[in-house]
């Protein structure tokens, strides 16, 4: 298939992508071959984008034949070359990866909106790393492409589109398929008193077939997997001489931390060196009632355990490991907390559920109506009161029945030319329906690994709900010119908030909000091979239960929820150029997102005592251009290349509770990033591929004082190169061999980030 102009691709996907034609698009039905020629291109393949071709919006996409040629364990490392995006991962089988794009940064996980063939499965129960999109209700064997649309332009998503939306397609099989995919990876990682190896694998394996009108594919995964130590103790640098009763110990390592101040590490706590075991199932099933009516269910099962390993470095005198109490540290007094070195560990289970029937009509009238439920129906999370050895006390949290349950409904036209009258709209109707709920209950335990509820120690639940109806249309009023308009009106609620300690049981109050979102485009095609778009979009992100509802108290520190949180406002504007030049497409875009009310975790220091909650921030402003470029067969054949550098510069503009932030970099929003990955086929036997990935300044405070970046505690500027050969003995038959951080830069984004790892792959197919 030769590359396509812009135009003529814009033309060409309404009808081959048919009922898709305002939706999230699955990958279930099979594009036709069609050659198109460019004026200024070669006869070269470029695949068409699986989205709507009249969104507003600024789309990246990557192929199952690009992404198969890099080092891929999980479903959220396909976005990993992405422009302006990063995904936060710290090691192979984290669970809480989320991605950071843009104004965005790697804790707002309610900016961010990730479908599996139309399945929602963003977990915005929260917005932190907690929260993470649910990446395991998908298998990376089973994707066929996966788009990102950036910013909240388009009437079909949510406010929580602010960041991106990611779309992934995944394939079904036309005829009988069976596959087993084996991995094997292994990191060397020396930091402070740790200096070994971690080491993980992976296997799946799939079967489906097509009979008849019925087609199917189940698939299993498992993964285990040891990361390097995430966190550390630390206590800063005493002044105050030992006394005599102080424990003598030696161990301990001495550093200044992000903010440059001397400080003590004491050894590994938190979530500490986590392993982790997840199995996942997935079934999905599809039937064609008319050649024109399509029918499917989706059914994922997930279920993960984690045990994160604690240790401290610091010895008596005798060689015993010491884990709390008055230490003496050359000389110099310590307190250490009992629970310092706490370990944790715990397990889920969860299921998706999902219904989908549409109709597939090439032009005109179609309809889609997809409904899901997310359940987590078993959760459980257990914590020591201290970090010693043993199987002491400790607390145990349960969250079963958590979850959210979606339900949408659209109805699309697609014109079958450009005639006037109708013809010349492509509208979009619809409903959407979701319903997010939370409930967790904590209780002490005398033994904390195994042991049974006992005293209850406190809980908290919520509820929210979303309504909306939207519309769209997409008018070329001239041969060269298409406006694209639309409106989103969303009724949103939260109810049936409490918090309960031993005793006491408080109802929070109720909150509902309704907004209209009203989207425009322009675009103007000033060839066949080059566009123009101007955007301009509002959005608002409504506030989680957990930001609503779930809080503490701790010590003289409130910590808590703020049920009277306001939704973040935002107008978004993007300027865009696109051309296809070169065998691909170069995007160069402006955009800006004036963020008011922008939802965030901050002290409040106009107060005493201090109030650190999620709060409103008053204005934050993030601007900036991205360039990027996808090609295939650059140069020379057979080389393909996703190359893009972007500059962010996020700041707040107004923060009434935390005046010395005003004029501060945004968090965690680095002021560049560079992507390059370019994959050499030497024939269809062999590839090699080499990548890096670049990331400039950024902060981890929103006053900007941790200006010692480079340290645990800090945010890293860094440089990762990877690489990756594949070979193909036969037809049926895979070796994969990869690295990742070939020169094992070490670097932070507060917690140290993997070491050089390396990947060995072996697969079969039938």
């Amino acid at each position: 298939m030769s590359i396509f102009s812009l135009r003529r691709l814009r033309a060409f996907v309404p009808t081959a992508m048919t009922a898709f034609a305002a939706a999230p698009v699955h990958a279930d039905t099979t594009l036709p071959a069609v050659s198109v020629s460019a004026n200024s291109a070669a006869n070269e393949s470029v695949a068409p984008r699986a989205v709507d071709p009249n969104l507003p919006a600024s789309v990246e996409t990557v192929t199952r034949e690009q992404f198969s040629n890099w080092n891929l364990v999980n479903t959220e490392d396909v976005l990993k070359y992405m422009p302006n995006l990063a995904v936060r991962k710290r090691f192979i089988g984290d669970l809480n990866s989320i991605i950071a794009v843009r104004g965005t940064s790697n804790t707002q996980s309610a900016r961010g909106l990730v479908y599996a063939d139309g399945l929602l499965l963003s977990n915005l129960l929260g917005n932190n790393f907690s929260f993470p999109p649910r990446w395991s209700m998908v298998s990376p064997d089973e994707i066929q492409q996966v788009d990102v649309i950036y910013g909240p332009y388009s009437a079909l998503y949510p406010g929580n589109s602010l960041g991106a939306t990611v779309l992934i397609s995944t394939r079904m099989p036309k005829k009988f398929e069976a596959e087993a995919d084996v991995k094997a990876f292994t990191q060397h990682f020396s930091l402070y008193g740790v200096n070994r190896n971690f080491n993980g694998s992976e296997a799946s394996a799939s079967i489906g077939n097509r009979i008849g009108k019925f087609s199917f594919l189940l698939g299993v995964n498992h993964l285990e997997n040891t990361s390097q130590p995430l966190q550390f103790a630390t206590l800063a640098k005493s002044g105050t001489p030992a006394k005599a009763g102080d424990t003598p110990v030696t161990g301990a390592y001495f550093y200044n931390n992000q903010t440059n101040t001397p400080t003590a590490i004491l050894g590994i706590n938190g979530e500490g060196i986590e392993h982790t075991v997840q199995d996942q199932f997935k079934l999905k099933t599809q039937y064609d009632f008319t050649p024109t009516l399509q029918g499917a269910f989706t059914l994922g099962y997930w279920h993960q355990t984690y045990n994160s390993e604690t240790s401290s470095f610091l010895r008596d005198a005798n060689g015993n490991a010491v884990y709390g109490g008055k230490v003496s540290i050359n000389g110099y007094e310590y307190t250490i907390p009992a629970s310092a070195f706490a370990p944790s560990l715990g397990h889920s289970e969860n299921w998706l559920y999902g219904v989908t029937l549409k109709t597939r009509n090439a032009t005109g009238w179609n309809g889609e109506a997809i409904a899901s439920y997310y359940d987590v129906s078993n959760s459980v999370a257990r914590l020591a009161s201290s970090g010693a050895p043993g199987n002491g006390a400790g607390t145990v949290t349960f969250g079963d029945g958590t979850g959210w349950k979606t339900l949408d409904l659209r109805s699309t036209y697609t014109p079958a030319s450009t005639q006037a009258g109708l013809a010349n709209h492509a509208l979009a109707f619809g409903y959407h329906y979701d319903n997010y709920f939370l409930d967790n209950e904590s209780y002490s335990t005398l033994n904390w690994r195994d042991g049974s509820a006992t005293s209850f120690a406190n809980a908290f639940a919520g509820k929210t709900q979303t309504q909306a109806l939207y519309a769209q249309d997409a008018w070329r009023f001239l041969p060269r010119w298409k406006f694209v308009y639309g409106v989103r009106y969303e009724d949103w609620r939260a109810y049936d908030g409490s918090q309960a300690l031993p005793g006491t049981r408080v109802a929070l109050a109720n909150a509902s909000e309704q907004h209209f979102s009203p989207k425009a485009s322009l675009s103007f095609d000033v060839s066949d091979d080059l566009t123009l778009r101007a955007s301009i979009g509002r959005a608002y992100r409504f506030p989680t239960v957990s930001e609503l509802f779930q809080g503490q108290i701790n010590g003289s520190s409130i910590v808590n929820n703020n049920p009277n949180l306001k939704p973040e406002d935002d107008l978004s504007k993007e300027l865009t150029a696109e051309w296809a030049h070169w065998n691909g497409i170069f995007r160069f875009s402006l955009f800006q997102d004036d963020v008011k009310n922008t939802i965030f975790s901050q002290t409040d220091t106009t107060v005493i005592p201090n109030v650190t909650n999620f709060q409103n921030i008053g204005k934050v402003r993030s601007r900036g251009v991205e360039t990027s470029y996808s090609g295939e067969n650059v140069f020379v054949r057979g080389l393909d290349l996703l190359a893009s550098v972007a500059y962010t510069q996020s700041k707040i503009i107004a923060n009434a509770q935390n005046p010395a932030s005003v004029g501060k970099y945004f968090y965690r929003i680095p002021l560049w990033r560079v992507n390059v990955a370019a994959t050499y086929r030497f024939d269809e036997r062999a590839a090699v591929t080499l990548a890096a990935r670049y990331s400039g300044r950024q902060y981890n405070t929103l006053t900007n004082t941790d200006t010692n970046p480079d340290v645990f505690g800090g945010t890293s500027s860094y440089t990762v190169a990877d690489a990756k050969f594949t070979f193909r003995p036969t037809k049926l038959s895979e070796v994969g061999i990869g690295v990742d951080n070939i020169f094992d830069a070490r670097y932070f984004v507060y917690h140290p980030y993997p070491g050089r790892t390396f990947y060995l792959e072996a697969k079969l197919r039938m």
